[in-house]
């Protein structure tokens, strides 16, 4: 931490004592109106449901804040010419605010409840709510006395990308009512840029171009959406993708070519060294090499990546936490202080006097006292099979990985936000503090999933939290009313959630004869067995209500749920529909089960500790990465994201923090001929219009992410999406062929070159700007 911040930290003031938000502190503007809650609420639930669906697909979601808000000012703006009152900035800033919690929710749940089914118990729509609930109200609140720390005194410095660019979409939007209210500064910013009718037209182009790119791209198959080489020897399995994507494109542009080029490096390390590497060495073994389960020399890139490296990134990616944590504790403690002096004054808080209204938070009674009533329901809740000493670790990792989750979303955007790194840390730490007390039963299994879940939603909610209260900040909103909303929008979706991921595994679920998978036959005492009955569907044609059997070894056949006889013979196995391997029903039809990647690594993880089956050599390995490059003076954590990501999440990354290089390269001598310091240049380029046209890239490229992968869990939508796909195979040079990985890096090239034609186009000089202004 430069001195600089630790001068800010202790003043408790902005880095920059010039910023003034777009509505100023003293206008007041109606905010948390119960159409806007209720329209965030909604949506919430929309985004989360689509993001749920997506990351059991592929593991990933997209920040919603963005799309959420471009849906809310359109709504508003469509219901106006209705006669309904138009939304003020602050109105829309509420909804979003509440929408977004629902795909950091979505996220957390998908990546940790569907491995109960693979440790061989069953999603009980309790434990999935009571998760969902708990980890989101959590998340909230530990990060409310993190506000005046990373958001206030790091202004300037923690850049926020998708929040940044959510409070440009609402200023853009800005009903007339909004612009009449923005404060002096406001205003004059909008003349220089060119008035607000520029700024609308930048974003709403680029939303126009990232919805149209990434819908032709991803729906109809118009080309390739991750062109790959694999490399042979002498660099065997070393490999470069890029994922064409407007919105990782948008992301890299607002973060910056620093931050950009350290996660690509991070990447090329695991692609095109470790891979190769363990390749190289990995070939002369004739059998598998632990925890891969194959030869490697019959295993391509992306399978030595998920059997080794993986495991290497999420130690660097733990350990470069924790020296965050570390390095951030003097900024921490002081806005910890600070919120505790607050207690004193809670009546004139809660209130609404006694303190600015742009700096007025939940009261920190209502934080710790909630805190601790949440801690003590996980305690007591009986769905999560917790203890004493599961709370206190959810206690403990929950405040590490809120604070690095809300750090790092600053630095690197939500959309690249290691949660399920942190997640993975989370059980690893777990689970060996369980195994150094002897707990390795089935039922720890239970709580120390519980455990990883929790922290999990509670850091991404956390991240989330921060972005929606960037945003805030830069728009004028009042601290209070948007925590208030995001606890509002977060119990909503938690609530909602829970039902759908228990529909979607159902509608996917089979019931696989017993024989098919363990021909010699399975039996248990049927004393041992706790009892529950389910019977199968009636389509199987047994309407016995039989024994429910929760197998944990794979002794004799695999482990899962089993149905069995008053006799203890096995008769069914129940395939889930989220990782399950039996796409097969017994009448012969087939359905599509959810791969639900990430879920499986956390299962391995629980499973490789509890059963000492963990690969602690290559856990190590991340962290000594992570430590030489902290020697080195390279921030670790940025660096062990890219390890632990995708080479193909990275290159578009770096390819926008390129063009957002050329475009500073390019209007730097201007800025200093202007007598400009560096500060304000930096804060000029935050504000060019490539900034504004990076913003529409990532909303509108989120918003078509979102509603492609909805569309996909239509019934009806499946046919077409096989035909679409069945003739761009056969048809689309694009999309399959000798030079599809080539021909599809085309369009993503125009959609960065025209970034880059919008980013140098030279913001008219203010003293001209208002001079050529006319009145109004």
């Amino acid at each position: 931490m430069t001195p600089s911040d630790s001068s800010a930290a202790r003043d408790g003031a902005p880095a920059s004592p010039e910023f003034s938000p777009y509505v100023a502190d003293e206008t007041a503007l109606r905010e948390l109106t119960p159409r806007a809650l209720v329209l965030g609420a909604l949506l919430g639930v929309v985004f989360g449901a689509s993001s749920l669906y997506l990351v059991l697909k592929v593991g990933l979601t997209v920040s919603a804040s963005i799309p959420v808000a471009v849906i809310s000012i359109a709504l508003f703006r469509l219901a106006s010419k209705l006669g309904v009152r138009d939304a003020t900035i602050l109105e829309n800033n509420i909804v979003q605010t509440a929408g977004s919690a629902g795909e950091s929710l979505a996220f957390g749940v998908g990546v940790t409840m569907p491995a109960i089914m693979i440790l061989g118990f069953d999603l009980e729509i309790w434990r999935v709510m009571l998760v969902a609930v708990l980890g989101g109200l959590l998340g909230i609140l530990m990060m409310i006395p993190l506000r005046r720390a990373l958001i206030v005194a790091q202004h300037g410095k923690l850049k926020y990308p998708e929040g940044t660019a959510c409070a440009e979409v609402l200023k853009a939007g800005a009903s007339e009512e909004s612009r009449e209210a923005a404060s002096p500064a406001a205003r004059a910013e909008e003349e220089a840029r060119g008035g607000g009718r520029l700024s609308a037209h930048l974003i709403f182009t680029g939303f126009g171009l990232g919805l149209a790119y990434k819908t032709a791209m991803a729906g109809l198959r118009a080309w390739k959406d991750t062109p790959e080489k694999v490399f042979g020897p002498p660099l065997s399995a070393g490999s470069v993708a890029v994922e064409v994507s407007p919105e990782l494109l948008g992301v890299g542009y607002i973060i910056g070519p620093r931050i950009a080029s350290i996660m690509a490096a991070g990447g090329v390390l695991a692609s095109l060294v470790l891979i190769p590497l363990i390749k190289f060495f990995g070939d002369a073994i004739p059998g598998a090499l632990p925890p891969g389960t194959v030869p490697i020399r019959e295993m391509g890139p992306g399978q030595i990546r998920g059997a080794y490296v993986l495991y290497v990134g999420a130690g660097a990616v733990a350990a470069g936490g924790i020296v965050s944590l570390v390095r951030s504790l003097p900024i921490i403690v002081h806005s910890l202080r600070e919120g505790l002096r607050g207690t004193r004054g809670v009546g004139r808080e809660l209130a609404g006097t006694g303190r600015e209204r742009t700096q007025q938070d939940l009261s920190m009674r209502i934080v710790l006292g909630g805190s601790f009533a949440l801690v003590a329901a996980i305690w007591a809740a009986p769905p999560l099979d917790m203890n004493l000493l599961g709370a206190i670790l959810i206690v403990a990792l929950g405040i590490l990985f809120v604070t690095v989750s809300s750090r790092l979303t600053g630095e690197i955007g939500s959309s690249s936000n290691p949660i399920s790194g942190m997640t993975v840390a989370t059980l690893l730490i777990t689970c060996l503090v369980f195994l150094a007390v002897g707990w390795t039963g089935g039922t720890y299994y239970v709580t120390a999933l519980s455990v990883g879940a929790i922290v999990c939603i509670a850091a991404s909610n956390g991240g989330t939290t921060s972005q929606d209260l960037k945003t805030g900040f830069l728009v004028g909103a009042t601290p209070r009313l948007q925590q208030l909303a995001i606890i509002g929008g977060a119990l909503v979706s938690a609530l909602v959630l829970g039902p759908i991921l228990l529909l979607l595994n159902d509608t996917a679920t089979t019931f696989v004869p017993a024989a098919e998978v363990a021909p010699a036959g399975l039996q248990v005492d049927v004393r041992t067995l706790p009892g529950a009955r389910a019977r199968p569907p009636a389509r199987e044609g047994d309407a016995r209500d039989l024994l429910v059997w929760h197998k944990t070894d794979t002794v004799g056949g695999p482990a899962g749920r089993y149905l069995v006889d008053d006799a203890g013979k096995a008769v069914w196995l129940v395939d889930p529909g989220i990782n399950g391997v039996h796409p097969r029903r017994a009448d012969g039809t087939e359905v599509r089960k959810f791969d639900a990647p990430k879920a499986t690594l956390m299962s391995y993880i629980i499973k490789g500790i509890l059963d000492r089956r963990l690969p602690w050599a290559l856990v190590l390995f991340g962290v000594m990465i992570a430590l030489v490059l902290e020697l080195s003076g390279i921030p670790s954590l940025a660096f062990a994201v890219g390890v632990y990501l995708p080479l193909s999440s990275s290159t578009p990354i770096l390819a926008g923090g390129l063009v957002r290089w050329l475009v500073d390269r390019r209007h730097r001598p201007a800025l200093v001929a202007r007598g400009l310091s560096e500060e304000a240049i930096a804060a000029e380029a935050d504000k060019s219009p490539g900034v504004l046209l990076a913003s529409g890239y990532i909303a509108g490229g989120a918003i078509a992410g979102i509603v492609i992968a909805f569309l996909s869990g239509v019934r009806w939508m499946e046919p077409v999406d096989r035909a679409l796909a069945a003739w761009a195979a056969a048809h689309n040079p694009f999309f399959k062929g000798a030079r599809a990985d080539l021909l599809s890096l085309l369009p993503f090239a125009l959609l960065a070159l025209y970034l880059l034609a919008a980013g140098i186009r030279r913001p008219p000089d203010p003293a001209t700007a208002a001079r050529t202004a006319a009145p109004r």
